[in-house]
This record gives structure tokens, sequence and C-alpha cells, in this order.
């Protein structure tokens, strides 16, 4: 059975391709907090402190990084992750994706 790919999905996946250091920072902030104990916690905050880190204390180019996106990064974590599935909280998606 051929699951279709919602436009917004599609978008993240381009940006996400394109962006790789995106998600290796979304990964070392969760890892990070789940090393000081922590047992849920907001994916908006992770994205919230990339925004920082890449703005406010690197000299690189910041990431704008679309609040659409941040499920996506959640769920990915999750996925390859299962020992942590359930560390973000996740709504459906629009579409039912």
């Amino acid at each position: 059975m051929l699951v279709e790919i919602s436009t917004e999905r599609q978008r993240w996946l381009d940006w996400h391709a394109a962006n790789p250091q995106v998600y290796e920072l979304f990964k070392r902030f969760t890892f990070e907090a789940i090393g000081r104990g922590h047992r849920k916690l907001s994916a908006w905050l992770i994205v919230n402190r990339i925004r920082w880190e890449t703005t406010v204390e690197t000299m690189g180019g910041d990431f704008k990084i679309s609040n659409n996106f941040i499920a996506y990064y959640a769920r990915l974590f999750m996925d390859e992750h299962p020992e942590y599935r359930g560390f973000f909280r996740t709504k459906p998606l629009k579409g039912g994706e």
C-alpha cells in the first residue's frame, strides 16, 4: 500500500536533508537532557536551544527552523531511539500522518 506524504512532511524531509546539522544538535541536546535525569521534555525547548546556540553562542549562520518541523524531529528521535519513546509528547499530525 502506497502512503501519501503530506506537503508539510515533504517540506520537512527536503529541509532536513539540506540541514543535517540541525538534527545532530537536536540529538545532542536531547541526550544531554536525558543524561541530566529528564524523563520527559518539550521538543520546542530543544529546538529553541538550537536557535539560541546557533544565533547567540556561535558566529556561524543561524538556522531558520520552522515551528512546523518540530514535531517531525521529535518523532524521528523517538523512532530512532525506541527506548525513549514517549520522551516527547506528540499529538496527531494534520492529515493523519
